[in-house]
């Protein structure tokens, strides 16, 4: 967990994603938010949607007795509503949105690209590092290339969504969309609806 000076009780607890452990930690050096602390989930929970409520609930009860607040930095992320409904019940709150896709972009921008982008794969800045242990590699592209057709026949373009202006990572992400055969496609997004939802706290 990455904590600061104050006592717990004074403090929040941010129980994330591990995808997004990277640009939570950077808007909290830049903003100077030393009150919230960060405790990530693995961020390959993402390949069982399924088995995400059990865990952020696990995390909060362990963790509510040292904290005066504790907000879940998780979308939707393919619960199909119940990790809302898991964080109801538990009387803490969440990022807005279906997905990171989403709130990186700002939920209401994305959702205005719906009706042209319906072919589109997203890629953020954590899963075009991490792409062949979040994609190729679960998908088993790696043992059977032929299935690439199956998975991406109906995707036109990949679209990288980017948190953040480096080269390397825009390299890797064209490099990405050539190996699913898809167009390629760049929008900077910084850190769109996830900065001001942490500024909140």
């Amino acid at each position: 967990m990455v904590g600061a000076t104050a006592a717990p009780k004074d403090r929040v607890l941010l129980i994330a994603c591990g995808a997004l452990a990277r640009e939570i930690l950077a808007l909290k050096a830049a903003n100077g938010w030393a009150h919230l602390d960060l405790t990530c989930l693995p961020a390959n929970l993402h390949l069982w949607p399924e088995r995400i409520a059990d865990a952020v609930e696990a995390a909060v009860r362990k963790h509510r007795p040292d904290y005066a607040q504790i907000f879940v930095v998780y979308a939707d992320c393919g619960t199909g509503g119940l990790l809302q409904a898991r964080c109801a019940a538990l009387g803490v709150e969440m990022v807005a949105g279906p997905h990171c896709y989403a709130f990186f972009e700002g939920n209401e921008t994305f959702a205005a690209h719906a009706e042209t982008e319906f072919t589109s794969f997203y890629l953020t800045d954590f899963l075009v590092r991490q792409f062949d242990a979040f994609v190729w590699r679960p998908m088993g592209l790696d043992r059977h290339p032929e299935l690439r057709d199956m998975y991406f026949g109906h995707y036109e373009q990949l679209v990288y969504l980017a948190q953040t202006e480096d080269p390397a990572l825009d390299a890797l992400a064209e490099a990405a969309a050539a190996r699913l055969g898809l167009a390629y496609a760049r929008r900077s997004t910084g850190y769109g609806d996830l900065a001001p939802a942490l500024a909140a706290l």
